[in-house]
């Protein structure tokens, strides 16, 4: 991922002074101009408000003068990129409440030069309804990035965006938008509906496996269904494993895990296999998962679910599957020593759990 001086760096920032300041001449933007040497230590969130503080300073107050700025450095091809996004925010500030159709007219041509997925969310909690209307126009629009701002400004869940409280109470209000899309003949707006689609699901599973039932009997693209239920599938939930063909595994026998050593230091590898045998007359469809019951800091084991494959097992056939799983120490986990547990995931049913130790890291 990239850092925040990366992104919004100060060159982006000196870079926005002067396609707005060429855009405008006469205005004042010595806010702007200096804000590139106050961005150090800065978290890229802390850089967005402070540069967009820096642009409402000097733009003019009444929207649609500030609205005619934004518009004339829009047809400069150096006025792309990062230093969109504070501007996105700052369009959002101006806008509302009284400009509320113009500021979402203005974010829907901003947005194919970086995005404006996160300004957008100023607008859905002050009028849902209203901003949710104008997303279902976006669906039908001709350039892709609108098109994925329709779905992807709209999401429960949205990464590094604040939560928008009505969404999250009523999952199903942006359905329109995303049953609009699903289809879509662009990859990048099918990929967004289909985060969308999972978002959802962690709100209302059944309004979630009930919407993919729906899009894929209509015709929907199958890639897409299961990406958007890929939560519910880890998590084992027999009405999503069941829409995509992986119903209860009757007949299959199950023979492990075995682990190579019931012990392994942080920053070594677990290795384990298991065995699965058709013991019945017909052909087994299988999602295959193994779970890792980590060790907390209290004590307490949390589970955690690993994809590793889905495979199908003619009647009267075994397998044998091997897998490593790592225990390298990364930023987004920390290791416990001690007992943890192993155990495969199969259609959502658990087998054969098995205990291990985790040991302090080798020097």
């Amino acid at each position: 991922m990239p850092t925040a001086d990366e992104m919004l760096s100060a060159a982006a920032v000196t870079e926005l002074a002067r396609c707005l300041g060429e855009a405008a001449p006469e205005l004042d933007l010595s806010a702007l101009r200096a804000a590139p040497r106050e961005l150090a230590g800065m978290s890229f969130s802390e850089r967005g408000r402070f540069v967009r503080d820096a642009v409402l300073a000097g733009l003019p107050e009444p929207y649609p003068a500030f609205e005619a700025v934004v518009r004339t450095a829009l047809g400069d091809p150096r006025f792309t990129g990062w230093m969109i996004w504070p501007v996105t925010e700052a369009v959002a500030a101006r806008a509302l409440p009284a400009h509320f159709d113009a500021g979402l007219d203005l974010l829907a041509e901003l947005t194919p030069l970086l995005t404006a997925e996160f300004a957008v969310r100023s607008f859905l909690d002050a009028d849902l309804d209203r901003a949710l209307a104008k997303a279902l126009t976006w669906t039908r629009h001709e350039n892709e990035h609108v098109r994925r701002l329709a779905s992807e400004g709209t999401r429960p869940r949205l990464p590094w965006a604040r939560q928008v409280k009505a969404i999250t109470r009523r999952p199903d209000a942006a359905l329109p938008v995303l049953d609009a899309l699903h289809r879509d003949d662009s990859e990048y707006v099918r990929r967004s509906v289909a985060n969308h689609l999972n978002d959802i699901s962690r709100l209302d599973p059944e309004l979630c496996v009930r919407t993919a039932s729906r899009w894929l009997a209509g015709g929907a693209e199958p890639r897409l269904v299961r990406h958007g239920l890929r939560t519910l599938v880890k998590q084992g939930d027999p009405a999503a494993l069941e829409l995509l063909g992986f119903g209860p595994p009757a007949g299959l026998a199950v023979d492990g895990p075995r682990v190579r050593a019931g012990e392994v230091a942080v920053g070594e590898h677990l290795t384990f296999d298991f065995t699965l045998l058709n013991q019945g007359t017909e052909p087994l469809t299988l999602a295959i998962d193994y779970v890792v019951h980590h060790r907390k800091a209290n004590g307490a084991l949390a589970p955690k679910v690993f994809k590793l494959t889905t495979r199908t097992l003619p009647a009267g056939e075994a397998a044998t599957i091997e897998r490593r799983h790592s225990f390298k120490p990364i930023s987004t986990r920390v290791y416990h020593p001690g007992e943890h547990a192993l155990e495969l995931q199969i259609n959502g049913q658990a087998f054969g759990r098995l205990p291990f130790l985790l040991t302090t890291q080798v020097s």
